[in-house]
């Protein structure tokens, strides 16, 4: 494992596992990721709830079982917030992916195996043409694997989440006629998913974010005063953790544009 940039506030969250504990619905009621009995996967979770992104994922996979999770979350985290090199950005989200798919076949009911596949495979496909990441079967890969997330975790916000996303991304790209055709990508289906996730998830400011950005996608110009309110509400929102901090600076640099 190359060495990652650490995260720029260090020391802004002290989490030990009295103070995880209590936080712990509020952290991971988007991923309905369960409380840990293994002490190792404790400390993982601890290490990336401070922001040591590295050090949890190593812990994580030094745990095995259950820590796999906390390795891909944190892995996933760290591509997409702080990763400034595209070629490892990639790298470690195809890593996670592979494991995550690893995860699936020793442990299938883990809901969270299924969506941290879907989501390192959704941000990979970022990185490249829309052409190319359908060729490769990836569209397919990640509506399947966040289906199965919500199958076996109904309230897994997250994963309604990201699969408006999905909707929202594929018509942006390639026009709602052809994304509908190739992909089953609706506009409708696509709000609903995002309204599902801040039903079930409402204080958080990642879902208001994705929520803000899948508007803009679906609705162009007649979604960008509710997409403002959107980003303005998220941007107001405290974070309680590292990972809400990451965000709440894009958010922030959103609301300059």
């Amino acid at each position: 494992m190359s060495t990652w940039t650490p995260f720029p506030h260090t020391g802004a969250y002290a989490f030990d596992e009295d103070r995880l504990k209590n936080n712990w619905h509020r952290l991971h009621r988007g991923d309905c990721e369960p409380w840990p009995k293994d002490p190792a996967v404790l400390h993982a979770w601890t290490l990336f709830h401070n922001g040591e992104f590295e050090q949890a994922a190593e812990a994580g996979l030094k745990a095995g079982g259950d820590g796999i999770t906390v390795a891909n979350k944190a892995t996933c985290m760290y591509a997409n917030y702080l990763e400034s090199s595209e070629k490892i950005r990639m790298e470690l989200l195809m890593e996670t992916a592979l494991r995550a798919q690893a995860q699936q076949a020793s442990v299938p009911e883990n809901a969270n195996a299924w969506y941290w596949q879907a989501y390192a495979l959704s941000r990979y496909s970022q990185g490249m043409s829309v052409n190319k990441a359908l060729a490769q079967g990836l569209g397919n890969q990640v509506k399947t694997a966040l289906a199965q997330t919500i199958e076996l975790a109904p309230l897994h916000a997250d994963a309604y989440m990201m699969l408006g996303a999905f909707h929202a991304d594929l018509i942006d790209k390639m026009g709602a006629l052809i994304a509908a055709m190739t992909c089953g990508a609706k506009k409708d289906m696509g709000l609903s998913l995002f309204r599902q996730a801040l039903q079930l998830n409402p204080f958080s400011a990642i879902v208001m974010a994705e929520y803000a950005q899948g508007l803009l996608m679906l609705e162009g110009d007649q979604g960008i005063q509710e997409a403002s309110q959107l980003y303005e509400q998220a941007a107001a929102c405290q974070p309680v953790d590292a990972m809400e901090r990451l965000n709440e600076e894009v958010v922030r640099l959103e609301l300059q544009d």
